[in-house]
Parts: C-alpha cells; sequence; structure tokens
C-alpha cells in the first residue's frame, strides 16, 4: 500500500518549541511544505545525531517554506527533559512533537509494537498536506538531513514545474528533464 498523496489522520497532539508546550492538529500541517520526521525515542545513541543534523539544516528548509517536526512515542514532557539535558537536543528550534499513544506513528503504520517506539521514518509533505515522499529504514542506521533537503526541494521543483522531471542525483539549479518521445530509450 502507498502513501502518496495521503493525508494524516486527525490528531491534536502536544509539542515542545522555544521552550513551551503547545496543541497541534494536522491543520497545523498545512500552507507549507513540512517535513514528519517519526525517530525510535528520546535519551538513546542515534537519534540525536539525527535531530542535529536536520537542525544545522533548518534554516535552509525554513528559507524553502517547509517546517521540520521531530516526533517520537515520548510524551512533551520527555521531549522538555531532553532539551534540558543533552547539550544536542538543546540546540533544535523546530518543534519536537509527542505521539505517546501512537496514533500517528499507527496511521503510518511505523510502530514497533513490541517496544512502543516508532521506526526511522520520514514523510514529506506537500501545503495541502498530502505525502509525496516517504522513507522508513532499520533502527540502527541514521538519515542525512542533507537528502531530505535535497528530496523537499526536487518536489518543490516539480510541484512548480508540472512538465519537468528530476534525475537521480539532481540538485537545485541542475538540468531537468521534459519526458517525450525523443528521451525513450536514449538516457
Amino acid at each position: 500500500m502507498s502513501y502518496i498523496g495521503k493525508k494524516v489522520c486527525e490528531f491534536s497532539l502536544q509539542i515542545f518549541v522555544n521552550n513551551d508546550f503547545k496543541k497541534m492538529t494536522r491543520a497545523d500541517l498545512e500552507g507549507h511544505w513540512s517535513v514528519l520526521f517519526f525517530y525510535p525515542a528520546d535519551f538513546t545513541f542515534v537519534c540525536p545525531t539525527e535531530l542535529e543534523d536536520l537542525q544545522e539544516k533548518y534554516q535552509q528548509f525554513k528559507q524553502m517554506n517547509c517546517e521540520v517536526y521531530g516526533i517520537s512515542c515520548d510524551t512533551h514532557f520527555v521531549h522538555k527533559a531532553w532539551h534540558d539535558h543533552s547539550e544536542r537536543i538543546g540546540k533544535l528550534e523546530y518543534p519536537l512533537l509527542a505521539d505517546p499513544t501512537g496514533q500517528l506513528v499507527r496511521d503510518l503504520d511505523i510502530m514497533i509494537e513490541a517496544d512502543g517506539m516508532a521506526e526511522r521514518g520520514t514523510f514529506i509533505l506537500n501545503p495541502e498536506g498530502e505525502i509525496m515522499a516517504y522513507e522508513v529504514i532499520a533502527g540502527n542506521v541514521g538519515r542525512n538531513a542533507e537528502e531530505i533537503v535535497r528530496r523537499v526541494q526536487a518536489l518543490q521543483f516539480v510541484a512548480e514545474h508540472g512538465d519537468e522531471v528530476c534525475p537521480a542525483k539532481w540538485k537545485l539549479g541542475e538540468e531537468t528533464l521534459k519526458p517525450g518521445i525523443d528521451l525513450v530509450g536514449i538516457l
């Protein structure tokens, strides 16, 4: 089953951002691009390296009208405690969403039921709140924020230029392709 074009379920959950707790709903995912960055748990080993990597690219995401949301099945209280006790997590400017009941994690079928934790899933949503790309990888392998930036840029490009496509390894400013009979079998 593909999640392309799907909207996440309706939700109302707590986030920790700017040293404060706030409510967030599905409606907050609309009007801008979003990266939903699911990770297994706070106070773990690979997770802080990924979240710090996203922070290093966060201003670039913001310039692309894209919000980043770090999401785990921890509570918003645990997110704050981690923020207060970890130098890496203390740097984060983007929201950490708390999904303690696993509502979103189960909606996207990335719950590790035996452990009550999320798989390492990355979902990119368009401004309408629809999933345009996703990837789920093994829990012991960290993701690369630079590749997520590249994917958002490519998705934004094709959303704006519907008659062009981005080839493998495409980066912003590089040549794209215009699908047509003249390219069949040549590339």
